[in-house]
């Protein structure tokens, strides 16, 4: 079976989400994420698909979001994991440059102002908004820990970001895209127009790739896949209450998301293309609250998901369409027994693994 796996945009709420997510279907299914033929990340989910396509299983960025210390794992240049950031990139520190002043990107502002049936609503906006002042190298570093320079071992590790000036998007990683390290592809795809600071890549500046879409599923169409996973932090099939402003925007936000991503998925199920679309249930809509940037609850997040997912997984109909999904090596599916001082084979199975 060729797999394709599509990880959504969703701050740094939407990437516990999305962590637990992934624990729960290699659970459900014993199937390893990292083994999926395309993987197709965008903000949130090029930071997670990065780490998972580089051989970081799922259980391991559940534990390490609960504080666990594993003896003997050292990063890709022989740190401590211990020491790696625990926040799921949610360290904001100031950008080394210029105050903003003025549209942050006048070209994206006049195109989207003379088409704007062109552009996506956030597009409509974005190239309005002052330049970002947040610096992107927390989430750089995330990467880099893993893999310091280069491209993923993954093959097909297609990351989504937009380019600033024109609000194309690009998909780094795919065949025709612009040359990029890794660390900085996962950057731009992250970076939200008027929060982060643009991240230049050769001689272009890029932006989130949810400026264009939060999922981007339907870059998949035209592969030859057999079956395509996504899973969608910004939507969801539930019924939403909102009352305060803030959570009006956010369900309007979702709303939006849920149309675009099944918008996407017909283009694919018109080519034939089984889709499996997860997405957060009322419950995970409620733990991460209106702002998905928010640096609480992120592991209360991670483990309610791993608890609905794992519900969605089992639904007949999932259930039916997950069934053929090809078995995955036992240490990067599921959490070997002992606790985490007494495993030092770890690093050596990641190692291998990757």
């Amino acid at each position: 079976m060729r797999v394709g796996l599509v990880l959504g945009a969703g701050g740094v709420l939407g990437g516990a989400w999305l962590t637990g997510a992934l624990e729960a279907l290699a659970r459900q299914t014993g199937w390893d994420p990292g083994t999926a033929d395309y993987m197709v990340g965008t903000s949130a989910g090029s930071v997670i698909g990065s780490l998972v396509a580089a051989g970081v299983p799922p259980w391991f960025m559940v534990a390490h979001s609960a504080g666990e210390v594993f003896t003997g794992v050292v990063d890709a240049e022989g740190r401590p994991a211990a020491e790696a950031d625990r926040s799921g990139g949610a360290v904001f520190r100031l950008e080394r440059a210029l105050p903003p002043i003025g549209p942050g990107s006048p070209g994206l502002a006049f195109r989207s102002l003379m088409k704007p049936h062109r552009h996506t609503p956030i597009a409509l906006v974005a190239g309005w908004l002052p330049r970002g002042v947040i610096s992107t190298a927390p989430l750089k570093e995330i990467v880099q820990r893993v893999v310091p320079s280069g491209w993923s071992y993954h093959p097909r590790l297609w990351i989504v970001a937009c380019d600033y000036a024109t609000g194309r998007r690009v998909a780094f990683g795919r065949e025709g895209a612009p040359e990029a390290e890794l660390a900085d592809a996962v950057a731009a795809s992250c970076a939200i127009p008027g929060f982060y600071h643009p991240v230049r890549i050769g001689d272009r500046r890029y932006v989130d790739g949810g400026v264009y879409s939060n999922s981007n599923l339907d870059l998949l169409r035209n592969e030859e896949l057999d079956l395509v996973i996504c899973l969608n932090p910004t939507s969801t099939l539930h019924p939403l209450k909102a009352w305060k402003p803030a959570d009006r925007l956010a369900a309007t936000a979702r709303r939006a998301s849920g149309r675009r991503l099944g918008s996407e998925a017909k283009k694919l199920c018109a080519r034939g293309v089984p889709v499996v679309l997860i997405q957060p249930t009322g419950k995970d809509v409620e733990m991460m609250g209106a702002n998905l940037m928010s640096r609480r609850r992120r592991h209360d997040v991670i483990r309610l998901a791993i608890e609905t997912v794992g519900d969605q997984l089992r639904e007949p109909e999932v259930a039916e369409r997950l069934r053929g999904l090809p078995p995955g090596a036992p240490e990067r599916v599921h959490r070997p027994p002992g606790s985490p001082s007494s495993w030092p084979g770890l690093y050596e199975n990641l190692s291998e693994a990757s």
